[in-house]
């Protein structure tokens, strides 16, 4: 079991950050398996033939790809914390990758191929300048698979962020934290339980820990690298779209209800946000993603607050029970 104990410090000066690399890994992952989540599926679909393709013309990126996907550790120089806060770039983040030493890159390849499924070997990814080979494939599945897609996932990511901030400023980090993954917890009062695999303790120095969400719903690792902060990704909420059928409670019913762009906006207010917000992620007009809210909030299923500069909405209780569906407590 991974634990990452925290000094008296840490918690006072742990954060948020996004990490576009991050995002781009946990995409790679999910283009390289044979299943998908059922919410990305159709990008999924889109998008793997061109990407599979690229892989066949360079047998290092394959050999990379095949490793991430098979691994439950993946190669350090992928896994550096995002240095610039919620305004990390990629840019910076492909930097810092390239630029990690080959035996540093060669000696976490080896670690992640020692925890990856049996068969998997390292045969393809010989030569020097693993970075710099690395963030060129990272860059060139950036700009044809996601870029495109990225006000959209920021946007995402963003309402994430806004959520649990909330969530620390009213009841502190153990609520903020909760079900970040599927296997973290709140340990005591000063450790996280980040993985119930077999693996050392960290401990988190003074200068606190970084928390930054991908939006895919099955990726959670630990970034680290030496002199800088800990940084745990995690799924961020309400990013992942119903995967069908005609159960209570999958979204037909609703959109047979309220509409099929009324009951989108429900569903996706789990976690609140902002009028753009919405429709950044729902690739809607400001204009009507607004209409289907006032009609939403006029009906009682939302309702807004505001904090700051931003109007943030989200759902009443009566809201969350329409969305649940009959039956659900």
């Amino acid at each position: 079991m991974v634990v990452l104990r925290l000094d008296s410090l840490a918690l006072s000066r742990s954060r948020f950050a996004l990490s576009p690399f991050a995002e781009t890994l946990a995409a790679v992952v999910q283009l390289a398996r044979p299943h998908t989540e059922p919410w990305a599926a159709a990008w999924r679909e889109r998008h793997r033939p061109a990407f599979l393709a690229r892989l066949a013309g360079d047998g290092y990126a394959r050999a990379l790809v095949e490793l991430i996907a098979a691994t439950k550790y993946l190669p350090d120089h992928l896994t550096l914390p995002p240095g610039g806060g919620m305004e990390t770039t990629l840019e910076s983040e492909l930097a810092e990758v390239a630029r990690v030493p080959d035996e540093v890159a060669e000696a976490g390849l080896r670690t992640s191929q020692a925890h990856a499924w049996a068969g998997q070997r390292l045969d393809g990814l010989t030569g020097r300048g693993h970075g710099a080979r690395a963030a060129a494939l990272f860059r060139e599945v950036w700009d044809a698979h996601l870029a495109a897609d990225w006000p959209a996932r920021r946007a995402a990511l963003q309402r994430d962020v806004t959520h649990r901030a909330g969530l620390l400023a009213a009841h502190g980090w153990p609520r903020a934290l909760h079900l970040m993954n599927r296997t973290s917890a709140w340990v005591g009062a000063d450790a996280i339980r980040f993985s119930d695999r077999p693996g050392p303790d960290r401990l988190v120095g003074p200068d606190g820990m970084l928390f930054v969400p991908v939006t895919a719903q099955r990726s959670s690792w630990l970034c680290e690298a030496p002199g800088r902060p800990y940084a745990m990704v995690y799924p961020a909420r309400g990013t992942g779209e119903d995967g069908g059928g005609d159960r209570p409670g999958d979204g037909r019913a609703l959109a047979r209800l309220l509409g099929g762009g009324r009951a989108q906006i429900l569903r996706n207010l789990e976690t609140p946000a902002t009028t753009s917000e919405l429709a950044l992620l729902l690739a809607q007009s400001v204009g009507t993603v607004g209409g289907h809210l006032a009609i939403l909030r006029d009906s009682g299923l939302v309702d807004r607050t505001r904090v700051g500069r931003r109007v943030l909405y989200h759902r009443t209780e009566l809201g969350d029970r329409l969305v649940a569906g009959p039956g659900a407590r």
